[in-house]
């Protein structure tokens, strides 16, 4: 027979429901992060977050004339599509490095339509040279040369985009200006 005046078998007992406790409450503060975060991540890759900047609305007036926002198929790809990796890490390397947009958003680097022209160059590389490296992985999450019918396309884009798939080539190499204006080479010198 138990003894419930026995103060082992209570201590007892109060561990293991300090435990249960400890573990309910880490596994409920874990989900809470998880959706907290997950929820953050979806809302921050919405067209309505990237274009709430000041400085992103003269480059949204840009894709606004683009192909990419209007189209024929109506398809239409949003800033994240472009500009945010589908996989989690990468993901994270871009929302991460973010910080800096936001600064220069605070700093009013690009708040006129002059300030973007004179740093338009420099973006514009960053951006081409970032591509480059990962082979135009975002472009490539909706255009897969795998998936093209060359036969569909003009004679110029089957020669064009066959040649690509032999070099190796990346998007970015031909199709620069799809989307936002090209810079002007600064002069040198």
């Amino acid at each position: 027979m138990v003894d419930s005046g026995n103060p082992s078998v209570t201590k007892g007992n109060a561990k293991i429901i300090k435990k249960v406790i400890i573990f309910a409450l880490v596994f409920v503060a874990g989900i809470t992060f998880a959706g907290t975060f997950s929820y953050a991540l979806k809302m921050s890759n919405q067209e309505e977050f990237c274009t709430s900047c000041h400085s992103m609305q003269m480059v949204f007036q840009e894709y606004q004339q683009s192909l990419h926002y209007k189209n024929g198929s109506g398809v239409s790809a949003t800033c994240s599509d472009c500009h945010v990796p589908k996989q989690f890490w990468p993901k994270m390397g871009a929302k991460l490095s973010a910080y800096k947009d936001v600064l220069h958003e605070f700093l009013g680097t690009i708040d006129t339509w002059e300030k973007l022209d004179k740093h338009r160059w420099d973006m514009a590389n960053m951006v081409w040279d970032k591509m480059r490296a990962n082979g135009s992985r975002e472009c490539r999450s909706c255009h897969a040369f795998d998936k093209m019918d060359l036969s569909e396309q003009d004679r110029s884009a089957r020669r064009k985009h066959g040649l690509a798939v032999d070099q190796d080539k990346s998007c970015i190499d031909c199709h620069q200006g799809i989307v936002h204006s090209l810079p002007d080479e600064p002069d040198v010198g």
